[in-house]
């Protein structure tokens, strides 16, 4: 962790959940006690069909929302789309862009993300910009590169700790049960800090907060989460299961 950063921990339900499993964000709110309150943020990421009533249910709890992805045009003829300020008026606060789910099965580059990401930062929202390598590309070495290349291209201009975070989610664990090991983490986070200082300027990247995403359980949360310049984490399938969310807040906590 970075001691001047207040960590986050966010959930990307994905395309799961119906009406019925807001239960689990409730059962969140529930345990997101004023020890937990006093020292992590939260943030939930339903799918886009129980936002607002996800958000509208969070109010007074400080739990955050946000949307899994948006468009890089703000209105218009994009049958299917849902712009930034659409995410903004359902009440989110975050949008996830660039994930690698998005960046794989759809062919988004990295142009597509950056044009995300400052779509979000005009409706007020702050994206949380993905990052990460294959595993083929992981062996060949070329881990470090493909991750300073894809934020040379994602990160908007003049970002900062207000309106910027990153996560870097390594493509080959992401649901697959597999982790880097805890230096591999460790030499990327600081990387990726080191590149947003060469992008943003070192006095802009020191806030911004880099979240751990990639297989992150309860398990090893802790061993994650004590890693320098991992300032909380993105947590696919464990958020939804509120314990287990609430497990790994705490080891930020």
């Amino acid at each position: 962790m970075t001691r001047s950063i207040r960590p986050l921990v966010a959930g990307n339900w994905k395309m799961n959940g119906l009406k019925a499993d807001l239960a689990i964000s409730a059962e969140v709110a529930k345990g997101y006690d004023s020890e937990l309150k006093a020292s992590v943020d939260l943030a939930i990421c339903p799918p886009a069909s129980l936002l607002y009533v996800a958000s509208a249910a969070l109010v007074g709890s400080r739990i955050a929302t946000g949307g899994q992805d948006c468009s890089p045009q703000a209105s218009g003829a994009f049958t299917g789309e849902i712009s930034a300020a659409m995410l903004a008026d359902a009440g989110a606060s975050f949008v996830i862009v660039g994930h690698s789910e998005r960046r794989t099965l759809h062919g988004e580059t990295s142009t597509l993300v950056k044009a995300k990401a400052q779509a979000a930062q005009k409706a007020l929202l702050v994206p949380i910009v993905c990052v990460g390598e294959t595993r083929d590309e992981r062996e060949a070495g070329k881990a470090l590169a493909v991750v300073k290349k894809q934020l040379r291209g994602s990160v908007p201009e003049g970002s900062g700790a207000a309106t910027l975070v990153v996560a870097y989610e390594p493509v080959w664990a992401i649901g697959t049960g597999l982790t880097p090991t805890v230096a591999d983490v460790a030499d990327m986070h600081e990387a990726i800090r080191a590149e947003l200082g060469r992008l943003l300027g070192k006095a802009a990247a020191s806030g911004v907060r880099l979240l751990y995403g990639g297989s992150v359980k309860p398990s090893n949360a802790a061993e994650l989460m004590s890693v320098a310049h991992v300032d909380g984490a993105l947590v696919g399938g464990a958020s939804l299961k509120a314990e287990e969310f609430l497990a790994i807040a705490r080891a930020c906590a």
